[in-house]
């Protein structure tokens, strides 16, 4: 008779329950907003970058090898890629893509 009044008991008291109080935590985190977002573009074999000025510019390929490493030097810069066909990887910054040359 226990085992089967105990369950029932303890479910009721679940039901019923116990009043909690939360308080909320003011906010001690600043998260940067980066409006000046870069934006990067390739047409053919030249690579357009907008929004990098005075950050470096680091293309690597599929293996992971950095072949080129150039300093962006204006707001809007187009940079002749002379590397041979295939998928690269372009980071300026925090920024990073894929781009492939055809």
């Amino acid at each position: 008779m226990i085992k089967k009044i105990l369950p029932i008991f303890f479910a009721a008291a679940l039901f019923v329950g116990v009043p909690t109080t939360m308080y909320a935590n003011q906010a001690i985190e600043i998260i940067e907003n980066d409006f000046d977002e870069v934006s990067i573009s390739v047409s053919g074999s030249v690579l357009h970058v907008t929004g990098a000025n005075g950050q470096n510019l680091q293309v690597y390929n599929v293996a992971g090898v950095c072949v080129m490493n150039i300093k962006v030097d204006g707001q809007d810069k187009r940079f002749d890629m002379n590397l041979p066909k295939g998928c690269y990887i372009i980071k300026i910054g925090r920024t990073v893509r894929k781009i492939s040359i055809r």
